[in-house]
């Protein structure tokens, strides 16, 4: 009889590893699925799957909502160097955009869309267009077929290495505008009594820079990204224990990124097959082995008759396209890992592996604790390849299809982390930097979402270290194994004060430990309150303000504070 119950619950095990296999397949090139915070490799393993009396509920809580606001707004902004006696900047600014939550039976969206145009006021302050947003949906065209999306737009450091404050207002030297879309089916499926999940995902990142970054003194320079597409499809099958006393999964899958910058390409390709052992009725043991082949490359850049490299007008190594490309990393053979599963309660999973990929050992893991339906807390540990474009499409794919998406009251970008019942995530990792290196990805990210005394808050918090993969006989080869590590906080709360006024606070504390020789650490912190209050029917008036702190170790060192008065007419 134990054995019998202690197959069942190990089932109900395999079934939340089998249920992912769409994202879990494609995970394994790189493991980007944990690297945008909260999800392990092996996809839904890492999220619990609720009890029936849980998904009534649920179901009750979604009913069909479709919520789109278009807006206007105008805002009066006013801006202050507090620390080095700097000019005090105004702007004027008029914005149009669009706030939209829907949830049908088949449809789930969640987006913030805005067109800003600022007016400088005085000979220092530029006019500027600002667009952004950030949009995550998806469409269940057919049972276990699903067509899915995101796109961001926002803006962003160009180096991490070089000086801003982070609310890329006024005459910012180190700003870029980065836009990222991806789109593509899945297909997850019980058949025959088979698990079979199947997928593609197309993504694309463009990033325009205003001007080239403002460098600390002996610096290495790196590259700066331009575009890229990236294409992943996978495929598995897979069975839970029931006929056999233990589940098993096969799968397999390709990947293929190429870049315009030093016309830079990844490919890589996987195939592996994995078994869930049951223990108990909520443990169970995890084993897989398989081969990779994955290989990186990329052209030299020009050179001047010094020997250095060249640049164009945006800061970026001219390539040099007589030279074939050089390998900036190849490995091709025997992956394998090791784990264990622990479900405790439908509210409570842990999964840990440790194996051998890229030459080394690599370890990951998730944790996903969901208290009731409001709150959630999930932690995930990463070790993969990435790189901008292809992080970005991972990040925006891993994020919730219903979240509330917050913005930064003063410059009106969209904050790093969303946050809902679903839980959240943060694309921090991703938008470090605008580096053009592939990179080696390690780190840790603990999101929390929760609604509390009538308080909505949700808590981001992280580590991530990349190790630059350059050919190491190219010209930049110095770059090559280079490590920078980057810490992060970031806190949202908001409440509704009564009928007609709300209350938003914020605050974040980042931390870049740069690798290069003699370069400089960079650290920043800023806190932000607004006031909302209705005026008349959808006239909504705001004041806000906010402090922000940037210091660039032996280089570049402000802090800035701002204000601002707006309204806004929601249709």
């Amino acid at each position: 009889m134990r054995t019998t119950t202690t197959v069942r619950h190990a089932g109900m095990l395999a079934a939340l590893l089998l249920a992912g296999t769409a994202t879990g397949a494609h995970a394994q090139f790189s493991g980007e699925t944990g690297s945008s915070g909260g999800q392990a490799s092996s996809g839904s393993a890492s999220r619990p799957e609720p009890g029936r009396s849980e998904k009534r509920a649920e179901r009750r809580r979604t009913a069909r909502t479709v919520d789109v606001r278009p807006y206007l707004e105008v805002g009066q902004i006013l801006t202050a160097d507090l620390k080095n006696g700097g000019d005090v900047l105004t702007y004027t600014s008029l914005a149009a955009g669009v706030d939209a939550a829907i949830v049908t039976n088949r449809a789930e969206l969640a987006a913030t869309l805005r067109y800003e145009r600022r007016f400088g006021w005085g000979g220092n302050a530029r006019d500027s267009d600002i667009v952004s947003g950030i949009v995550r949906g998806r469409v269940e065209a057919a049972r276990g077929f699903n067509l899915e999306g995101g796109a961001l737009a926002t803006r962003t450091r160009v180096d991490a290495q070089g000086g801003d404050s982070g609310l890329f207002i006024g005459n910012a030297s180190n700003v870029a505008n980065l836009y990222s879309v991806y789109a593509g089916p899945t297909f997850a499926r019980r058949i025959a009594g088979l698990d079979v999940g199947a997928g593609y995902r197309f993504g694309y990142t463009k990033v325009d820079v205003d001007q080239p970054p403002l460098l600390g003194p002996n610096t290495p320079p790196q590259d700066i990204f331009n575009s890229s597409t990236n294409h992943v499809a996978w495929a598995s099958v897979g069975a839970r224990p029931g006929d056999l006393p233990f589940g098993w999964q096969v799968s397999g899958g390709y990947q293929r990124e190429d870049a315009s910058q030093l016309d830079q390409r990844f490919e890589g390709k996987f195939a592996r097959a994995d078994v869930t052992v049951p223990i108990s009725p909520t443990v169970a043991l995890l084993g897989g082995v398989g081969y990779e082949d994955i290989e990186i490359g990329q052209r030299d850049p020009v050179l001047d008759v010094n020997g250095v490299p060249v640049r164009d007008a945006n800061g970026r190594f001219v390539t040099d396209k007589s030279v074939p490309r050089k390998l900036a990393f190849n490995t091709d053979g025997l992956i394998w890992d090791a784990g264990v599963m622990w479900q405790p309660s439908s509210r409570t999973s842990l999964t840990a592996r440790v194996g051998r990929r890229y030459g080394d050992t690599i370890y990951t893991g998730s944790f996903a604790y969901r208290a009731n339906h409001a709150t959630t807390f999930r932690v995930g540990v990463y070790d993969g390849l990435s790189s901008l474009g292809r992080g970005m499409s991972s990040g925006l794919a891993a994020l919730p299809t219903q979240f509330d998406p917050t913005r930064n009251p003063i410059g009106g970008t969209i904050n790093p982390c969303v946050f809902g019942q679903q839980g959240g995530g943060c694309l921090n990792n991703q938008l470090g930097s605008t580096t053009a290196a592939q990179f080696r990805s390690r780190g840790v990210q603990a999101i929390l979402s929760s609604l509390l005394g009538g308080w909505n808050y949700g808590v981001g918090l992280g580590y991530d270290q990349r190790r630059l993969l350059v050919p190491i006989l190219s010209p930049i080869g110095g770059l090559n194994g280079i490590r920078d590590e980057s810490y992060y906080l970031f806190i949202s709360a908001g409440r509704r004060l009564d009928a007609d006024s709300d209350l938003n606070l914020s605050g974040y504390v980042n931390y870049f430990d740069n690798g290069a020789p003699n370069a400089s650490d960079v650290q920043s912190a800023g806190v932000s309150a607004a006031y909302s209050r209705r005026f008349w029917r959808s006239l909504t008036g705001t004041a806000a303000a906010s402090l922000n702190a940037f210091d660039q170790e032996g280089f570049n060192s402000q802090l800035i504070g701002s204000a601002l008065v707006g309204l806004r007419y929601n249709f």
